[in-house]
């Protein structure tokens, strides 16, 4: 599933998007928002089928040296033991990825080049041969060698990732964060999944897809609190002079905070202060993070937020600042 980390993200991405738009259509800003997520899970779709492109690129190798007119030993000996992969054979023969591959039409025969290029740095690199040399041959190290195929080899390929950044805009920050989600599916599948090895959801859970959305829209809702909380809290600066990303992302904070009482209010902060990091100016997050403790400071005097459940984690605490 996709993480609330890049639920956030494409929370950010969308208020951006809606605040360059001039129709100021919360509707329309929604929909690209679920398009853009939907995206991701086509990514996340789009990498497992590049690890079976990469294994057809290596049958094609052996089936082109047994065409030779004069083979060698080896050529007529091939090592087939990435092609045979159990953890491959398993993702070719599996419904829910076939059918989500079919429907969506993901392909990669327009990029033909890029298995090839996994192909050549995979056969060269030390992990590859130390894995095709091993004598031990069991469904757990052909797993730990997929798994490593795809957070180190595929992760590392600026290649792909140019690939990805020409072929969707809604692909740009995805890759580290789908990767992970491989990952961890990878390390889910068992040797008598078969056909039915579990692939993740889209959303965890019906309350994730709530919060991306409800945070979205109520974000854009409450631009106007947002905004003087904001501006009460930056004496020293104008409103107008501060990047519009800082805003967004203070603005999404303010709006986590006070509409989802069962967030803790340091999960919430670290959280955008991470995302400042990566999406604002070098020395953003230090200013963000100033900011918002300041606002929930004044939010917290002015009892517009009431933490509950898990959310209450971290609240004695904070109060006992004030």
């Amino acid at each position: 599933m996709i993480s609330r980390r890049l639920l956030r993200i494409k929370a950010l991405m969308a208020l951006y998007a809606f605040n360059r738009r001039e129709d100021g259509e919360i509707a329309h800003a929604e929909k690209e928002l679920l398009f853009s997520i939907e995206k991701t899970y086509d990514l996340y779709h789009y990498l497992l089928l590049l690890i079976l492109e990469v294994a057809d690129v290596a049958a094609e190798k052996i089936d082109q040296a047994l065409q030779k007119r004069m083979p060698t030993p080896e050529d007529l000996n091939p090592k087939r033991r990435f092609i045979d992969n159990q953890v491959i054979a398993q993702l070719r023969t599996n419904t829910a990825f076939n059918d989500y591959i079919s429907s969506k039409k993901l392909s990669w025969i327009n990029h033909p080049h890029i298995p090839r290029i996994l192909y050549n740095k995979m056969i060269s690199w030390e992990a590859y041969e130390e894995y095709m040399s091993s004598e031990i041959h069991s469904y757990s190290a052909d797993k730990k060698f997929i798994v490593n195929l795809v957070t180190k080899l595929f992760a590392e390929s600026e290649d792909l990732e140019s690939n990805f950044e020409e072929q969707s805009i809604y692909w740009n920050d995805d890759t580290e964060y789908v990767i992970v989600m491989i990952e961890k599916t990878l390390k889910k599948f068992k040797s008598d999944n078969k056909e039915n090895a579990p692939l993740m959801p889209l959303y965890k859970n019906q309350e994730d897809e709530d919060f991306v959305k409800i945070l979205f829209r109520k974000a854009v809702l409450h631009t106007k609190q947002c905004s003087e909380l904001i501006e009460n809290n930056t004496t020293n600066w104008e409103v107008e002079r501060i990047a519009l990303m800082d805003i967004l992302v203070m603005q999404l904070a303010i709006t986590e905070i006070i509409e989802f009482p069962e967030i803790p209010v340091k999960v919430t902060l670290n959280e955008y202060i991470e995302i400042a990091k990566y999406y604002c100016t070098p020395k953003s997050s230090t200013f963000v993070n100033g900011i918002l403790d300041n606002i929930v400071k004044e939010i917290r005097e002015k009892g517009l937020f009431k933490k509950m459940g898990k959310g209450l984690i971290g609240e004695k605490a904070d109060e006992k600042t004030l």
